[in-house]
């Protein structure tokens, strides 16, 4: 492959990475205008303030997972873009970090528990605790 293709790919791998970040903050955004709408739509239904407020983070918190799912994505297409010196690396490997980090802690905040102490049907809840 020659320098010239190399560049073609490159510019165009840079692009795709551009629009997924662009969709990570889109999704950002309306998650928080949906949450905030589903907030105010609860608390005139007269849901009461705590059930609404719980239903709005939860769904923020949803929209954020999804968006941080969606920077991880675009520094990974980044990647094939940079030179893979070591310094890159460790960036993009501490920034992952950082993002996987921040994925797992939602997952817990909307799950309430952690992954792996999911309820399994058919079993009462006390059995999960264990």
């Amino acid at each position: 492959m020659n320098v010239i293709e190399r560049a073609g790919i490159d510019n165009w791998l840079r692009f795709i990475a551009l629009l997924v970040e662009v969709a990570a903050v889109a999704t950002l955004v309306v998650g928080a205008l949906a949450a905030s709408a589903v907030f105010a739509l609860d608390l005139r239904r007269g849901k009461g303030f705590e059930a609404a407020f719980h239903r709005c983070r939860v769904g923020l918190a949803r929209s954020l997972l999804l968006a941080v799912e969606l920077l991880v994505a675009a520094d990974l297409i980044g990647t094939v873009v940079v030179e893979p010196t070591i310094n890159n690396l460790a960036v993009l490997g501490f920034i992952v970090l950082i993002r996987t980090f921040l994925s797992f802690s939602l997952e817990v905040e909307i799950e309430g528990r952690l992954p792996w102490r999911r309820h399994v049907p058919g079993k009462p809840p006390s059995v999960d605790a264990k």
